[in-house]
Protein backbone atom coordinates (compact mmCIF):
# COMPACT_ATOMS: atom_id res chain seq x y z
CA UNK A 1 0.00 0.00 0.00
CA UNK A 2 1.28 3.46 -0.86
CA UNK A 3 1.19 6.26 1.69
CA UNK A 4 0.32 9.98 1.46
CA UNK A 5 3.12 12.27 0.36
CA UNK A 6 5.05 13.53 3.40
CA UNK A 7 6.58 16.95 3.77
CA UNK A 8 10.05 16.66 2.23
CA UNK A 9 12.76 18.89 0.83
CA UNK A 10 11.75 20.81 -2.26
CA UNK A 11 12.58 19.09 -5.55
CA UNK A 12 15.40 20.60 -7.56
CA UNK A 13 16.63 20.72 -11.10
CA UNK A 14 20.25 19.72 -11.77
CA UNK A 15 22.94 22.28 -10.89
CA UNK A 16 23.76 24.78 -13.59
CA UNK A 17 20.70 23.91 -15.67
CA UNK A 18 17.32 25.44 -16.34
CA UNK A 19 14.20 23.99 -17.98
CA UNK A 20 11.26 25.77 -19.57
CA UNK A 21 8.26 23.46 -19.94
CA UNK A 22 5.39 24.54 -22.19
CA UNK A 23 1.89 23.11 -21.84
CA UNK A 24 -0.42 21.86 -24.59
CA UNK A 25 -0.09 24.22 -27.58
CA UNK A 26 -2.81 22.60 -29.74
CA UNK A 27 -2.13 24.49 -32.93
CA UNK A 28 -1.92 27.98 -31.40
CA UNK A 29 1.16 29.29 -33.19
CA UNK A 30 0.38 32.85 -32.12
CA UNK A 31 0.53 31.96 -28.44
CA UNK A 32 3.59 29.75 -28.86
CA UNK A 33 5.49 32.55 -30.60
CA UNK A 34 4.59 35.01 -27.86
CA UNK A 35 5.65 32.58 -25.14
CA UNK A 36 8.94 31.77 -26.88
CA UNK A 37 9.64 35.51 -26.97
CA UNK A 38 9.08 35.72 -23.21
CA UNK A 39 11.41 32.78 -22.67
CA UNK A 40 14.09 34.31 -24.89
CA UNK A 41 13.87 37.57 -22.93
CA UNK A 42 14.13 35.68 -19.64
CA UNK A 43 17.19 33.77 -20.84
CA UNK A 44 18.86 36.99 -21.93
CA UNK A 45 18.33 38.47 -18.46
CA UNK A 46 19.65 35.32 -16.76
CA UNK A 47 22.62 34.00 -18.78
CA UNK A 48 25.04 31.30 -17.79
CA UNK A 49 22.99 28.12 -17.43
CA UNK A 50 22.39 25.06 -19.64
CA UNK A 51 18.85 25.58 -20.87
CA UNK A 52 16.22 23.06 -21.99
CA UNK A 53 12.92 23.76 -23.74
CA UNK A 54 10.38 21.00 -23.04
CA UNK A 55 7.15 20.74 -25.04
CA UNK A 56 4.78 18.56 -22.99
CA UNK A 57 2.89 17.11 -25.97
CA UNK A 58 -0.32 17.87 -27.87
CA UNK A 59 1.33 20.54 -29.96
CA UNK A 60 -1.11 19.68 -32.80
CA UNK A 61 -4.91 19.47 -33.34
CA UNK A 62 -7.87 21.61 -32.24
CA UNK A 63 -6.29 25.00 -32.95
CA UNK A 64 -5.90 26.49 -36.45
CA UNK A 65 -2.14 26.23 -37.09
CA UNK A 66 -0.83 22.75 -36.39
CA UNK A 67 1.39 22.94 -39.46
CA UNK A 68 2.83 26.27 -38.37
CA UNK A 69 3.52 24.97 -34.87
CA UNK A 70 5.30 21.87 -36.17
CA UNK A 71 7.42 23.90 -38.55
CA UNK A 72 8.22 26.47 -35.85
CA UNK A 73 9.42 23.74 -33.51
CA UNK A 74 11.34 21.95 -36.24
CA UNK A 75 13.06 25.23 -37.05
CA UNK A 76 14.39 25.96 -33.57
CA UNK A 77 18.06 26.64 -34.22
CA UNK A 78 19.52 28.11 -31.05
CA UNK A 79 22.50 25.88 -30.18
CA UNK A 80 22.36 27.06 -26.55
CA UNK A 81 18.75 25.88 -26.08
CA UNK A 82 18.21 22.11 -25.99
CA UNK A 83 14.68 21.18 -27.17
CA UNK A 84 12.78 18.15 -25.87
CA UNK A 85 9.50 17.13 -27.52
CA UNK A 86 7.17 14.76 -25.67
CA UNK A 87 4.50 12.59 -27.25
CA UNK A 88 0.94 13.51 -26.30
CA UNK A 89 -2.19 11.50 -26.94
CA UNK A 90 -2.97 13.66 -29.97
CA UNK A 91 0.40 12.95 -31.58
CA UNK A 92 -0.12 9.28 -30.80
CA UNK A 93 -3.49 9.30 -32.57
CA UNK A 94 -1.98 10.92 -35.67
CA UNK A 95 0.90 8.43 -35.81
CA UNK A 96 -1.40 5.44 -35.39
CA UNK A 97 -4.11 6.65 -37.78
CA UNK A 98 -1.65 7.51 -40.55
CA UNK A 99 0.40 4.39 -39.90
CA UNK A 100 -0.74 0.85 -39.23
CA UNK A 101 -4.20 1.68 -37.88
CA UNK A 102 -6.20 3.74 -40.41
CA UNK A 103 -9.41 2.51 -38.76
CA UNK A 104 -8.62 5.03 -36.02
CA UNK A 105 -8.61 7.93 -38.48
CA UNK A 106 -12.25 8.98 -37.93
CA UNK A 107 -11.75 9.13 -34.17
CA UNK A 108 -8.65 11.29 -34.60
CA UNK A 109 -10.43 13.67 -36.99
CA UNK A 110 -13.33 14.11 -34.54
CA UNK A 111 -10.84 14.65 -31.72
CA UNK A 112 -9.14 17.66 -33.30
CA UNK A 113 -7.46 16.12 -36.31
CA UNK A 114 -9.83 17.91 -38.70
CA UNK A 115 -8.25 21.24 -37.78
CA UNK A 116 -4.80 19.68 -38.15
CA UNK A 117 -5.35 18.44 -41.70
CA UNK A 118 -7.00 21.72 -42.69
CA UNK A 119 -3.80 23.53 -41.66
CA UNK A 120 -2.00 21.40 -44.27
CA UNK A 121 -4.43 22.48 -46.98
CA UNK A 122 -6.49 19.28 -46.92
CA UNK A 123 -10.24 19.65 -47.46
CA UNK A 124 -11.95 17.70 -44.65
CA UNK A 125 -15.05 17.27 -46.82
CA UNK A 126 -13.02 15.40 -49.44
CA UNK A 127 -11.50 13.16 -46.79
CA UNK A 128 -14.96 12.40 -45.36
CA UNK A 129 -15.96 10.73 -48.61
CA UNK A 130 -13.05 8.26 -48.62
CA UNK A 131 -12.65 4.93 -46.88
CA UNK A 132 -10.19 5.02 -43.94
CA UNK A 133 -7.21 3.54 -45.80
CA UNK A 134 -7.63 5.91 -48.76
CA UNK A 135 -8.19 8.87 -46.44
CA UNK A 136 -5.03 8.08 -44.48
CA UNK A 137 -3.06 7.77 -47.72
CA UNK A 138 -4.35 11.13 -48.96
CA UNK A 139 -3.40 12.83 -45.69
CA UNK A 140 0.06 11.25 -45.67
CA UNK A 141 0.60 12.53 -49.20
CA UNK A 142 -0.26 16.09 -48.15
CA UNK A 143 1.76 16.32 -44.93
CA UNK A 144 5.51 16.68 -45.51
CA UNK A 145 7.36 13.47 -44.69
CA UNK A 146 9.77 15.38 -42.45
CA UNK A 147 6.87 16.72 -40.37
CA UNK A 148 5.53 13.19 -39.84
CA UNK A 149 8.98 11.86 -38.95
CA UNK A 150 9.48 14.74 -36.52
CA UNK A 151 6.23 13.94 -34.67
CA UNK A 152 6.89 10.20 -34.70
CA UNK A 153 10.23 10.86 -33.02
CA UNK A 154 8.83 12.52 -29.91
CA UNK A 155 9.96 11.05 -26.56
CA UNK A 156 7.72 9.75 -23.78
CA UNK A 157 9.38 11.41 -20.80
CA UNK A 158 12.28 13.60 -19.75
CA UNK A 159 14.04 13.60 -16.40
CA UNK A 160 15.43 16.85 -15.06
CA UNK A 161 17.01 16.41 -11.63
CA UNK A 162 14.22 15.56 -9.19
CA UNK A 163 11.58 16.28 -11.85
CA UNK A 164 9.93 14.11 -14.48
CA UNK A 165 8.24 15.73 -17.49
CA UNK A 166 5.47 13.69 -19.15
CA UNK A 167 2.35 14.48 -21.14
CA UNK A 168 -0.46 13.06 -19.01
CA UNK A 169 1.07 11.58 -15.85
CA UNK A 170 2.29 8.29 -14.43
CA UNK A 171 0.64 5.26 -12.86
CA UNK A 172 1.02 5.65 -9.06
CA UNK A 173 2.95 2.87 -7.35
CA UNK A 174 4.67 1.69 -10.54
CA UNK A 175 8.42 2.10 -11.01
CA UNK A 176 9.33 4.59 -13.71
CA UNK A 177 11.02 1.96 -15.86
CA UNK A 178 7.80 -0.08 -15.86
CA UNK A 179 5.38 2.72 -16.78
CA UNK A 180 3.18 2.01 -19.80
CA UNK A 181 3.27 4.50 -22.66
CA UNK A 182 -0.54 4.49 -22.64
CA UNK A 183 -0.50 5.92 -19.12
CA UNK A 184 2.20 8.47 -19.89
CA UNK A 185 0.04 9.81 -22.73
CA UNK A 186 -3.53 9.24 -21.53
CA UNK A 187 -3.90 8.75 -17.76
CA UNK A 188 -6.19 11.06 -15.79
CA UNK A 189 -8.06 10.32 -12.54
CA UNK A 190 -5.81 7.60 -11.12
CA UNK A 191 -2.89 9.99 -11.39
CA UNK A 192 -4.62 13.29 -10.72
CA UNK A 193 -6.32 12.09 -7.55
CA UNK A 194 -3.26 10.37 -6.10
CA UNK A 195 -1.45 11.84 -3.10
CA UNK A 196 1.30 9.24 -2.95
CA UNK A 197 5.01 9.81 -3.21
CA UNK A 198 6.15 9.43 -6.81
CA UNK A 199 9.78 8.52 -7.59
CA UNK A 200 10.14 12.01 -9.11
CA UNK A 201 8.06 15.20 -8.96
CA UNK A 202 5.87 15.17 -12.09
CA UNK A 203 5.26 18.10 -14.46
CA UNK A 204 2.46 17.39 -16.96
CA UNK A 205 -0.17 18.72 -19.32
CA UNK A 206 -3.17 16.84 -20.82
CA UNK A 207 -5.81 17.89 -18.26
CA UNK A 208 -7.08 21.44 -18.65
CA UNK A 209 -6.95 23.75 -15.63
CA UNK A 210 -7.72 27.45 -15.23
CA UNK A 211 -4.27 28.11 -13.78
CA UNK A 212 -1.24 25.95 -12.93
CA UNK A 213 -2.44 23.10 -10.71
CA UNK A 214 0.19 22.81 -7.98
CA UNK A 215 0.01 19.69 -5.81
CA UNK A 216 2.55 18.19 -3.38
CA UNK A 217 3.56 15.55 -5.94
CA UNK A 218 2.84 17.14 -9.34
CA UNK A 219 2.06 20.32 -11.31
CA UNK A 220 -0.30 20.47 -14.29
CA UNK A 221 0.16 23.35 -16.75
CA UNK A 222 -2.35 22.69 -19.57
CA UNK A 223 -4.39 25.89 -19.47
CA UNK A 224 -6.46 25.00 -22.54
CA UNK A 225 -4.73 27.33 -24.99
CA UNK A 226 -6.88 26.44 -28.02
CA UNK A 227 -10.06 27.61 -26.23
CA UNK A 228 -8.88 29.87 -23.40
CA UNK A 229 -6.21 31.83 -25.33
CA UNK A 230 -3.87 31.17 -22.39
CA UNK A 231 -0.68 29.18 -22.93
CA UNK A 232 1.47 28.50 -19.87
CA UNK A 233 5.15 27.69 -19.33
CA UNK A 234 6.94 26.67 -16.15
CA UNK A 235 10.60 27.49 -15.56
CA UNK A 236 12.57 25.30 -13.17
CA UNK A 237 15.97 26.45 -11.95
CA UNK A 238 17.36 24.73 -8.88
CA UNK A 239 14.55 24.75 -6.32
CA UNK A 240 13.00 27.85 -7.87
CA UNK A 241 9.86 27.68 -10.05
CA UNK A 242 8.45 30.54 -12.12
CA UNK A 243 5.56 30.78 -14.58
CA UNK A 244 5.03 32.54 -17.88
CA UNK A 245 1.67 32.97 -19.56
CA UNK A 246 0.48 34.59 -22.75
CA UNK A 247 -2.93 35.43 -24.16
CA UNK A 248 -6.04 36.32 -22.20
Amino acid sequence: MTSPLPQTAAPSGPPGSRAYAIGDVHGRLDLLDALLTQIADDRQRRPGSRDFLVLLGDVIDRGPESRGVVQRLRGLDDPTLHPVFLMGNHEEMLVRALGAEPKRLRDWLKFGGTECIASYGIDPARIAGLDPASAAAAIRAAIPRDDLAFIDGFADSFRFGDYLFVHAGIRPGIALEHQRTGDLRWIREDFLESEVVHPLFVIHGHTIVDRPDERPNRIGIDTGAYASNVLTALCIEGTDRRYFTTGS
